[in-house]
């Protein structure tokens, strides 16, 4: 009787070692087959991301799943789907993630970015990290609970959304706007950028691993100045240049310094990392000053000071001009596109300094605006993102953190749906997660995809 129960186990251990080594398989093939599939987003509508959204329906429907594809216009195509889950008086948990990757040039790249080719334990291609990887990976994890009869605690709803890299207007904006009972009973979701390995040291020089995991996210406020002035001729003397006006507020803008605003989970990112790393920092110390310590705190985190630079302020960066059509004519107006990114809380005090800053002969408005965001981190969810990473790598540091951009969790978010960023992936030292964002030779590692989809089975189960 013993060998027979012996044997049983063997077998079991067997089918489930099985089970993961196919889990693994499709994460890698399917992020590779996802960025064959080019969904380039151009902005201003130009986008197709249907052959993607076909791509996951098809095999969402072969995990057993009832897959909607929902087209906000031609081409721009979107898929949502319900995993049921094992207890009904739960609240239901948002997974989200878009199909449409930015543009590449060819021309720049070590390996055609369309390819999805397997090389150097690499998956290399437009949308390898954003975010056809985890994608992929949640493809993966769904299909092997239909292999093996697992099920997640709570509903899950899937959504694969087109036009996050552009206004998410044919995207998730569109999905809050007609479809928002699609995500009835949805309290909490889960996106990109966040959950991967940032390797950074302490100061005595011994290695450190921390995964970030986003908890807020700067609000958007994309810009557009315009001067006004008197036309003429560019030999005669203009006192009213509406292109002399418009650089003088460009300049300005370019050169505030914006003061330092701590928000709750900046403040608990700042001493985690900070622990992390064996730096002292008591930001709640009565000696401790934000507006003239923060920057040396920074400073002192090494590596990992990137994770929260850029959120410890409001920003404005000057990215576009236009004006004129001859270099002998002076134009009648002037116009400039501006990148602000706005911290929760301080939306009143970034109005204000705009109109400080353009002055009286320079008007602007949002050409696209979106709120920021702020999650609470003491919660049971963010407590089992932490414990699903440090089961997969025990000693790791997770740190919540507030993202310096936007994901489509702003879109969520008007539906009541708190967004986390917890899109776990393993990153070896040396590869540089946030240079591969948009940038030439993006690339996913094989061995990172096997730890994320194994990361996201254990949270989705368990959150």
């Amino acid at each position: 009787m013993a060998h027979a129960d012996q044997g049983i186990r063997a077998a079991a251990a067997a089918d489930a070692a099985g089970a993961l080594a196919r889990l693994d398989e499709e994460a890698v093939r399917f992020t590779s087959e996802l960025i064959r599939i080019d969904t380039t987003n151009r902005g201003g509508g130009e986008g197709a991301e249907r052959p993607a959204a076909e791509y996951v329906a098809e095999r969402l429907s072969a995990a057993g799943l009832r897959p909607l594809l929902l087209e906000s216009a031609p081409g721009r195509a979107n898929v949502v789907a319900r995993v049921p889950g094992t207890d009904p008086a739960a609240p239901g948990l948002l997974v989200h993630g878009h199909l449409d990757v930015v543009p590449a040039d060819p021309a720049q790249w070590r390996l055609p970015p369309f390819s999805g080719e397997v090389a150097e334990g690499m998956v290399w291609g437009r949308g390898a990290v954003d975010m056809k990887g985890t994608d992929a990976m949640v493809l993966a994890v769904v299909r092997h609970w239909a292999r093996t009869g697992l099920r997640p605690r709570r509903d899950i709803v899937l959504a694969f959304t087109a036009d996050e890299e552009d206004s998410a207007a044919y995207g998730a904006q569109w999905l809050v706007d007609t479809r928002p009972e699609l995500f009835e009973g949805c309290t909490e979701a889960v996106g990109e950028s966040g959950a991967y390995t940032v390797h950074a040291r302490t100061a005595e020089g011994e290695p450190v691993r921390i995964y970030p995991v986003g908890a807020g996210e700067r609000g958007t406020a994309w810009l557009e100045l315009t001067a006004a002035g008197t036309a003429g001729h560019g030999s005669k003397t203009n006192p009213d240049n509406a292109v002399a006006a418009l650089a003088e507020a460009v300049a300005r803008i370019h050169a505030h310094r914006w003061p330092v605003r701590l928000t709750p989970v900046t403040r608990a990112a700042l001493s985690g990392l900070a622990a992390a790393v064996g730096v002292p920092a008591d930001l709640d110390g009565p000696g401790f000053d934000p507006e003239r310590d923060v920057d040396a705190l920074v400073a002192r985190l090494g590596a990992a000071a990137e994770l929260v630079r850029p959120t410890v302020r409001n920003s404005s960066v000057p990215t576009m001009l236009a004006a004129g059509y001859k270099v002998n004519v002076v134009p009648g107006t002037a116009t400039a596109g501006i990148d602000g990114r706005v911290l929760p809380g301080a939306e009143e005090e970034f109005r204000a300094a705009l109109d400080a800053l353009t002055g009286p002969r320079v008007s602007w408005d949002y050409r696209h605006r979106s709120r920021p965001l702020l999650a609470a981190v003491d919660t049971p969810v963010f407590a089992e993102m932490r414990a699903a990473l440090l089961e997969f790598d025990p000693g790791a540091h997770v740190v919540p953190v507030c993202l310096s951009g936007g994901t489509d969790a702003k879109q969520f978010a008007d539906l009541g749906i708190t967004g986390y960023g917890f899109a776990p992936l393993h990153m070896p030292p040396g590869l540089d997660y946030d240079a591969l964002f948009h940038g030439v030779d993006e690339r996913v590692p094989v061995a990172g995809l096997h730890f994320g989809a194994r990361v996201l089975d254990r949270f989705l189960r368990a959150a």
